[in-house]
Protein backbone atom coordinates (compact mmCIF):
# COMPACT_ATOMS: atom_id res chain seq x y z
CA UNK A 1 0.00 0.00 0.00
CA UNK A 2 1.64 3.49 -0.55
CA UNK A 3 2.51 5.36 2.31
CA UNK A 4 1.07 8.50 1.39
CA UNK A 5 -2.66 6.99 1.09
CA UNK A 6 -4.88 7.65 4.22
CA UNK A 7 -7.91 5.95 4.95
CA UNK A 8 -11.00 8.64 3.65
CA UNK A 9 -14.50 8.88 5.02
CA UNK A 10 -17.26 7.42 2.40
CA UNK A 11 -20.47 6.10 1.97
CA UNK A 12 -21.96 3.55 -0.64
CA UNK A 13 -25.47 3.37 -1.99
CA UNK A 14 -26.52 0.87 -4.67
CA UNK A 15 -26.84 -2.68 -4.23
CA UNK A 16 -25.86 -4.23 -7.72
CA UNK A 17 -23.95 -3.29 -10.79
CA UNK A 18 -20.60 -1.69 -11.29
CA UNK A 19 -18.35 0.23 -9.32
CA UNK A 20 -18.58 3.85 -9.63
CA UNK A 21 -16.72 6.52 -7.55
CA UNK A 22 -17.77 10.16 -7.04
CA UNK A 23 -14.83 12.44 -6.23
CA UNK A 24 -16.13 16.45 -5.32
CA UNK A 25 -14.22 19.54 -5.49
CA UNK A 26 -12.41 21.95 -3.75
CA UNK A 27 -14.63 22.66 -0.21
CA UNK A 28 -16.85 20.35 -0.62
CA UNK A 29 -17.56 17.39 0.68
CA UNK A 30 -18.89 13.09 -0.68
CA UNK A 31 -22.29 14.83 -0.12
CA UNK A 32 -22.37 17.80 -2.12
CA UNK A 33 -22.75 14.79 -5.27
CA UNK A 34 -25.47 13.07 -3.55
CA UNK A 35 -28.29 13.81 -5.93
CA UNK A 36 -25.80 12.00 -8.63
CA UNK A 37 -24.95 9.19 -6.40
CA UNK A 38 -29.09 8.22 -5.99
CA UNK A 39 -29.75 8.63 -9.53
CA UNK A 40 -26.62 6.24 -10.21
CA UNK A 41 -27.45 3.91 -7.49
CA UNK A 42 -30.13 2.47 -9.31
CA UNK A 43 -27.90 0.88 -11.68
CA UNK A 44 -24.09 0.96 -10.12
CA UNK A 45 -22.87 0.55 -6.78
CA UNK A 46 -21.54 4.31 -5.82
CA UNK A 47 -19.16 5.76 -3.55
CA UNK A 48 -19.39 9.19 -2.57
CA UNK A 49 -15.87 10.14 -1.07
CA UNK A 50 -14.85 12.55 0.89
CA UNK A 51 -11.40 13.91 -0.20
CA UNK A 52 -8.90 14.24 2.46
CA UNK A 53 -8.38 17.40 3.87
CA UNK A 54 -12.16 17.85 3.21
CA UNK A 55 -15.45 16.48 4.85
CA UNK A 56 -14.60 13.97 7.43
CA UNK A 57 -11.57 12.37 6.55
CA UNK A 58 -8.18 12.43 7.75
CA UNK A 59 -6.12 15.93 7.71
CA UNK A 60 -2.74 15.88 6.62
CA UNK A 61 -0.03 18.41 5.36
CA UNK A 62 0.62 16.25 1.86
CA UNK A 63 -1.89 17.69 -0.29
CA UNK A 64 -0.23 16.56 -3.50
CA UNK A 65 -1.87 15.17 -6.57
CA UNK A 66 0.28 12.23 -6.17
CA UNK A 67 -1.18 11.53 -2.59
CA UNK A 68 -5.06 12.36 -3.10
CA UNK A 69 -4.92 9.57 -5.75
CA UNK A 70 -3.41 7.05 -3.47
CA UNK A 71 -5.90 7.87 -1.48
CA UNK A 72 -8.34 6.88 -3.73
CA UNK A 73 -6.33 3.88 -4.82
CA UNK A 74 -6.04 2.65 -1.26
CA UNK A 75 -9.94 2.95 -0.79
CA UNK A 76 -10.74 0.92 -3.82
CA UNK A 77 -8.44 -2.17 -2.49
CA UNK A 78 -10.04 -1.08 0.59
CA UNK A 79 -13.36 -2.26 -0.87
CA UNK A 80 -12.07 -4.84 -2.85
CA UNK A 81 -12.53 -3.31 -5.91
CA UNK A 82 -10.36 -3.84 -8.90
CA UNK A 83 -11.75 -1.69 -11.25
CA UNK A 84 -14.16 1.49 -11.64
CA UNK A 85 -15.96 4.37 -13.04
CA UNK A 86 -14.38 7.74 -12.02
CA UNK A 87 -16.52 10.73 -11.49
CA UNK A 88 -14.58 13.43 -10.52
CA UNK A 89 -15.69 17.06 -10.66
CA UNK A 90 -13.45 20.02 -10.44
CA UNK A 91 -10.31 19.57 -8.40
CA UNK A 92 -11.91 15.00 -8.11
CA UNK A 93 -11.99 15.90 -11.45
CA UNK A 94 -7.94 16.13 -11.50
CA UNK A 95 -7.34 13.37 -8.66
CA UNK A 96 -9.18 11.17 -11.29
CA UNK A 97 -7.52 12.23 -14.08
CA UNK A 98 -4.18 11.53 -12.04
CA UNK A 99 -5.46 8.04 -10.88
CA UNK A 100 -6.01 7.15 -14.40
CA UNK A 101 -2.74 8.55 -15.52
CA UNK A 102 -1.02 6.68 -12.37
CA UNK A 103 -2.54 3.05 -12.91
CA UNK A 104 -4.68 2.78 -16.09
CA UNK A 105 -6.58 -0.71 -14.77
CA UNK A 106 -7.81 0.88 -11.89
CA UNK A 107 -10.33 3.11 -14.14
CA UNK A 108 -12.98 1.37 -16.57
CA UNK A 109 -14.08 4.81 -17.59
CA UNK A 110 -13.36 8.15 -16.76
CA UNK A 111 -15.78 11.28 -15.97
CA UNK A 112 -14.64 14.61 -15.57
CA UNK A 113 -16.81 17.61 -15.08
CA UNK A 114 -15.83 21.04 -15.19
CA UNK A 115 -11.84 21.16 -15.50
CA UNK A 116 -8.96 20.09 -17.74
CA UNK A 117 -5.69 18.67 -17.17
CA UNK A 118 -3.97 21.89 -17.27
CA UNK A 119 -2.75 24.82 -15.03
CA UNK A 120 -5.01 27.27 -13.86
CA UNK A 121 -4.86 30.88 -12.37
CA UNK A 122 -5.84 31.47 -9.22
CA UNK A 123 -9.62 32.13 -8.67
CA UNK A 124 -10.31 31.22 -5.03
CA UNK A 125 -8.28 34.09 -3.68
CA UNK A 126 -11.74 35.77 -2.74
CA UNK A 127 -12.91 32.19 -1.06
CA UNK A 128 -9.99 31.50 0.42
CA UNK A 129 -9.66 35.05 2.33
CA UNK A 130 -13.31 35.35 3.34
CA UNK A 131 -13.07 31.89 4.96
CA UNK A 132 -9.71 33.04 6.74
CA UNK A 133 -11.45 36.39 7.93
CA UNK A 134 -13.89 34.47 10.14
CA UNK A 135 -12.46 34.71 13.74
CA UNK A 136 -13.47 30.83 14.64
CA UNK A 137 -13.37 31.50 18.26
CA UNK A 138 -15.54 34.16 19.12
CA UNK A 139 -18.63 32.76 15.72
CA UNK A 140 -21.47 32.44 17.85
CA UNK A 141 -23.63 31.19 14.70
CA UNK A 142 -23.79 30.44 11.09
CA UNK A 143 -25.86 33.85 10.38
CA UNK A 144 -23.28 35.86 12.04
CA UNK A 145 -21.09 33.42 9.55
CA UNK A 146 -22.91 34.28 6.76
CA UNK A 147 -22.69 37.69 7.27
CA UNK A 148 -19.26 37.80 7.67
CA UNK A 149 -18.88 35.52 4.06
CA UNK A 150 -21.01 38.03 2.44
CA UNK A 151 -18.46 41.08 2.66
CA UNK A 152 -16.20 38.96 -0.19
CA UNK A 153 -18.89 36.87 -2.11
CA UNK A 154 -22.35 38.58 -3.31
CA UNK A 155 -23.33 35.06 -4.48
CA UNK A 156 -25.65 33.57 -1.57
CA UNK A 157 -25.30 30.25 -3.37
CA UNK A 158 -21.94 29.71 -3.02
CA UNK A 159 -21.60 30.97 0.50
CA UNK A 160 -24.57 28.43 1.50
CA UNK A 161 -22.08 26.02 -0.12
CA UNK A 162 -18.74 27.35 1.86
CA UNK A 163 -21.50 26.98 4.98
CA UNK A 164 -22.19 23.57 4.56
CA UNK A 165 -18.51 22.38 5.56
CA UNK A 166 -19.00 25.06 8.98
CA UNK A 167 -20.34 22.69 12.07
CA UNK A 168 -20.25 22.98 16.07
CA UNK A 169 -17.94 21.39 18.64
CA UNK A 170 -19.07 21.54 21.69
CA UNK A 171 -19.12 25.64 21.85
CA UNK A 172 -16.64 26.48 19.27
CA UNK A 173 -17.05 26.24 15.44
CA UNK A 174 -14.89 24.32 12.66
CA UNK A 175 -14.57 23.95 9.44
CA UNK A 176 -14.47 20.26 8.47
CA UNK A 177 -11.78 21.17 5.80
CA UNK A 178 -8.35 21.81 6.45
CA UNK A 179 -8.42 25.51 5.55
CA UNK A 180 -4.45 26.47 6.47
CA UNK A 181 -3.51 23.34 3.90
CA UNK A 182 -5.84 24.35 1.21
CA UNK A 183 -4.39 27.59 1.04
CA UNK A 184 -0.42 26.48 1.46
CA UNK A 185 -0.97 23.32 -0.87
CA UNK A 186 -3.35 26.08 -3.55
CA UNK A 187 -0.68 26.53 -6.00
CA UNK A 188 -0.89 22.34 -5.99
CA UNK A 189 -4.29 22.48 -6.80
CA UNK A 190 -4.39 24.42 -9.91
CA UNK A 191 -1.40 22.85 -11.18
CA UNK A 192 -0.85 20.20 -14.20
CA UNK A 193 -1.80 17.17 -13.68
CA UNK A 194 0.91 14.80 -15.58
CA UNK A 195 1.38 10.77 -16.04
CA UNK A 196 1.13 7.77 -18.49
CA UNK A 197 -1.69 8.35 -21.33
CA UNK A 198 -5.36 6.86 -20.14
CA UNK A 199 -6.59 5.27 -23.50
CA UNK A 200 -9.59 4.56 -21.88
CA UNK A 201 -13.04 5.98 -22.56
CA UNK A 202 -12.87 9.47 -21.23
CA UNK A 203 -15.54 11.82 -20.80
CA UNK A 204 -14.88 15.83 -20.19
CA UNK A 205 -18.44 18.11 -19.56
CA UNK A 206 -18.64 21.43 -19.50
CA UNK A 207 -21.21 23.86 -18.05
CA UNK A 208 -21.98 26.10 -20.72
CA UNK A 209 -21.30 29.60 -18.58
CA UNK A 210 -18.19 28.00 -17.23
CA UNK A 211 -14.93 28.74 -18.32
CA UNK A 212 -12.92 26.37 -16.85
CA UNK A 213 -12.51 24.24 -20.18
CA UNK A 214 -12.07 26.11 -23.18
CA UNK A 215 -11.16 25.24 -26.86
CA UNK A 216 -7.49 25.86 -26.44
CA UNK A 217 -7.26 23.22 -23.88
CA UNK A 218 -7.80 20.52 -26.33
CA UNK A 219 -4.70 20.18 -27.45
CA UNK A 220 -3.36 19.37 -24.00
CA UNK A 221 -6.39 17.53 -23.08
CA UNK A 222 -6.15 15.06 -26.01
CA UNK A 223 -2.01 14.35 -25.44
CA UNK A 224 -2.53 12.53 -21.91
CA UNK A 225 -6.72 11.72 -22.89
CA UNK A 226 -6.49 10.31 -26.37
CA UNK A 227 -10.02 8.94 -26.46
CA UNK A 228 -11.84 11.37 -24.84
CA UNK A 229 -15.17 13.22 -26.08
CA UNK A 230 -16.64 16.20 -24.96
CA UNK A 231 -20.71 17.05 -23.96
CA UNK A 232 -21.68 20.96 -23.05
CA UNK A 233 -24.54 21.29 -20.66
CA UNK A 234 -26.78 23.84 -21.14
Amino acid sequence: MNALALPLHYSRIGERGEWVLLLHGLFGSGDNLGALAKFLATEFRVVQIDLRNHGRSPHSEEMSFAAMAADIARLQDTLEISRSHLVGHSLGGKIAMQLALNDATRVQRLIVADIAPVAYPPQHMTILAALQSIDLTQLRSRQQADARLAQWIMESSVRQFLLKSLYKEGDVFRWRFNLPVLKASYPNLIDVVKGKPFAGPTLFIKGELSDYIKPEYEHATRALFPNFEFKMIA
